[in-house]
């Protein structure tokens, strides 16, 4: 006899159960796994932001990656391949991650090169000088692991596991940048004015990549309260200025900010105000370089199509194999 469907309130009461037991987890700083029941809107913001941050990765490898066969020595060359390649890698944690959300890799990439899901506003810059390779690794990656070390006590276990993985390697191109602009520092009139004109253009670019001020974002506050996010756009923006100011006094760089200076009172630095419509430009893709480097990724994605369907073909040979083995093996 077949089951009978049960009450609209019995299955209302099983969905608060469920809701329940999701903010119990959360509330006990355990984490939220592939399997375990969760609310709708929880996994659409997941996958918005991890696509994001996936999608930020993959984008990111095209300012420095031009300047691998202009880097000036065999030694800036390597370091630089090495932290592009791990930039594809954290692209490919992050995806890997999202799909466990249950989305498809190539739906998120077709929703990139068609504009229906955004990447960092910070990769629509343009690197003129080989002093932006430096600039980058020390703000643009020193904001990133300002940004991203709390994510890796993040409620997503998956997205959390991935990023212990990433921090460690933002780690290494945060240094990387560092000592390369400490060297081009101690180097000529003309590499020291490079390293200013980079520092003078990524400084507040660098501001704005955590996001907008409070009360500007719909997301942050149930992100917060879900735990995927940990602190507010401007708590982890003043971290960064707090913790890069001195970075920059020991490098011998000025910060482009008049407005700049030590409070003693709240004991952290008062900053000026970035221009949010500069922001807001650059995220509806009206940045200096949105359209170069969304079509740059549009055609290494057509020009790898021969590549996933010689993968697809292989990969359905080797199934069609192992069946006939197992075949052969249960009539033996």
């Amino acid at each position: 006899m077949a089951l009978a469907r049960p009450a609209e309130a019995d299955r209302s009461s099983e969905e608060q159960a469920l809701e329940a037991g999701f903010r119990q987890l959360v509330e006990s700083e355990s984490r939220i796994e592939p399997r375990d029941w969760m609310p709708d809107a929880y996994r659409a913001t997941l996958i918005r932001q991890i696509a994001q941050h996936a999608h930020s990765e993959i984008i990111g490898m095209q300012p420095e990656g031009a300047w691998i066969s202009r880097a000036p020595t065999l030694r800036r060359k390597a370091a630089l391949l090495a932290k592009v390649q791990d930039e594809a890698g954290h692209g490919l944690y992050l995806y890997a991650a999202a799909e466990t959300l249950g989305v498809d890799r190539a739906e998120l990439t077709t929703k990139l090169i068609e504009g229906r899901q955004k990447y960092s506003s910070i990769f629509n810059y343009p690197t003129p000088t080989f002093a932006d390779v430096g600039v980058i690794g020390w703000l643009v990656d020193g904001a990133a692991i300002c940004n991203q070390v709390p994510l890796c006590r993040t409620s997503y276990g998956p997205y959390a596991r991935a990023m212990i993985r990433i921090c460690k390697e933002e780690s290494f191109h945060q240094r990387q940048g560092y000592e390369l602009l400490m060297t081009m520092m101690g180097g000529t009139t003309r590499q020291r004015a490079a390293v200013q004109d980079a520092v003078d253009r990524w400084w507040w670019p660098s501001l704005m990549m955590f996001g907008p001020p409070e009360g500007s974002s719909p997301n942050t506050a149930r992100s917060m309260a879900w735990r995927i996010k940990r602190h507010t756009n401007d708590e982890l923006r003043q971290r960064f200025v707090d913790m890069t100011v001195p970075q920059a006094n020991r490098l011998g760089v000025r910060l482009p900010d008049p407005e700049l200076r030590w409070n003693p009172d709240r004991e952290a630095h008062d900053f000026g105000t970035p221009d949010w419509d500069e922001l807001y430009r650059v995220v509806r893709g009206d940045g200096p370089c949105n359209a170069e480097r969304i079509a740059h990724r549009r055609q290494a994605h057509e020009a790898g199509t021969w590549v996933r369907e010689a993968a697809t073909v292989h990969a359905a040979k080797r199934a069609a194999g192992t069946a006939r083995v197992d075949r052969t093996a249960v009539e033996a």
